[in-house]
């Protein structure tokens, strides 16, 4: 058995405290699954056999398996179940991987799989005291990104910012802050081209009257990035212009096997061939798609000069131009077949929701460029990556 994608879309993903403030992130997933609903109208409802969501906060108004309840709020059947998965910025790629295996060990013929974050509306917790009734204080901690609560036990190189993770990758490997904002212009110069010229179109499902991604800045320019101060280190590279925003979105997939194409009504447009997970040490996690992206490419049986487009998921310029320049010294044809479309430094990075949006948009570039295969990659707090290749089925003797 071999699982396929047969549709994807996702909302628009809006700016922390923008046009999706007001939305609550279980409305944010039944949108992009009834969009994705009306892309396969043949579609019986209750033939969908698993909803596998994905979501990396789960602390908030998406608690209580956001998976099972973006499923009700969408009107399906009361007999499709679901999951929520938590791999924090890779879990609906984790979905994606997860629900495909189901397809392909015959446990399922149509699996509806996606990711959903709203880190504007994500809440303050307070953590529970050991005794009833303390005397002091008792701080809030947001949940909005990055480590809380931390256990005493974790070494504390573990639990440094997300960006003082990247300025020290960005020490071990000299990227330069003018690459990394050069880096970051062209994010937004992409997109900003690629929604211009109607490529999103087809993948957006509008949403509370937002109806293209928020946070692009298509004037951006080296000049304007420069002057930004550093974020993490007084004398660091890391700015808030080269690297992705806090943001709000989902993002929805149908897989199904090859026997499920008259059960969906609609022909598949990539076959999924490779997957690959791979874990370092914590500080470390935005090198980690360079060897997902290896296993998932051994596991296809193909190389990097066989791969036509990569969709890296943009968390930090610096940690995103480590990977690119890895797998160029691995036989990468191009870097500028990476993120062809923008990536989210420019688009946005609604963490639960991330995989799903570059599961989805790399099969949309196979199919414009003619390209017959692709990788689907993105860094992971907590030192992990993961890593999906897909094969165009339209490209059928394409090299």
């Amino acid at each position: 058995m071999t699982a396929f994608l047969y549709a994807v879309t996702r909302t628009p993903f809006g700016k922390f405290n923008g046009a999706l403030a007001g939305t609550r992130p279980d409305d944010l997933a039944a949108a992009a699954i009834t969009g994705l609903l009306e892309r396969t109208p043949g579609l019986e409802r209750a033939a969908i056999d698993e909803i596998v969501w994905g979501n990396a906060n789960g602390a908030g108004e998406e608690n209580r398996n956001v998976g099972r309840m973006a499923g009700l709020l969408a009107g399906l059947p009361t007999s499709v179940p679901g999951t929520t998965v938590n791999r924090l910025c890779g879990s609906s790629l984790d979905a994606a991987m997860i629900g495909s295996r189901a397809i392909e060990t015959g446990d399922a013929d149509v699996v509806l799989i996606g990711g959903v974050e709203s880190m504007t509306r994500a809440p303050w917790v307070l953590p529970k005291p050991g005794r009833p009734f303390p005397a002091g204080d008792l701080a809030a901690v947001s949940t909005t990104l990055g480590w809380r609560l931390v256990n005493p036990n974790m070494p504390m190189e573990w639990t440094i910012s997300l960006g003082e993770c990247n300025e020290q990758l960005q020490e071990k490997y000299g990227v330069s802050r003018e690459r990394q904002d050069e880096f970051s212009v062209r994010s937004h110069r992409l997109a900003a081209q690629a929604w211009d010229d109607g490529f999103y179109d087809a993948l957006i499902t509008p949403v509370e009257g937002l109806a293209r991604d928020e946070g692009i800045r298509a004037d951006s320019s080296v000049e304007k990035l420069a002057g930004l101060k550093p974020s993490f280190r007084k004398d660091g590279t890391i700015t808030a212009g080269n690297a992705s925003p806090l943001s709000d979105g989902a993002s929805a997939v149908l897989l199904g096997s090859e026997q499920a194409r008259d059960t969906i009504g609609v022909d598949p447009i990539a076959r999924i061939i490779g997957r690959g997970a791979f874990a370092l040490d914590p500080q470390e996690f935005g090198y980690a798609p360079v060897d997902a992206a290896n296993r998932a490419l051994a596991r296809a049986g193909i190389t990097w000069d066989q791969v036509g487009a990569v969709e890296l998921n943009e968390a930090f310029a610096v940690q995103s131009l480590v990977c690119v320049d890895t797998w160029l010294g691995q036989g990468l044809s191009d870097p500028e077949i990476v993120n062809q479309k923008g990536g989210a430094i420019a688009i946005g990075h609604p963490l639960g929701a991330s995989g799903g949006r570059v599961l989805g948009t790399l099969a949309a570039v196979l199919r414009e460029k003619k390209q017959r295969y692709g990788v689907a990659a993105i860094c992971i707090g907590v030192g992990q990556g993961l890593a999906v290749v897909l094969e165009n089925t339209d490209a059928t003797g394409v090299a």
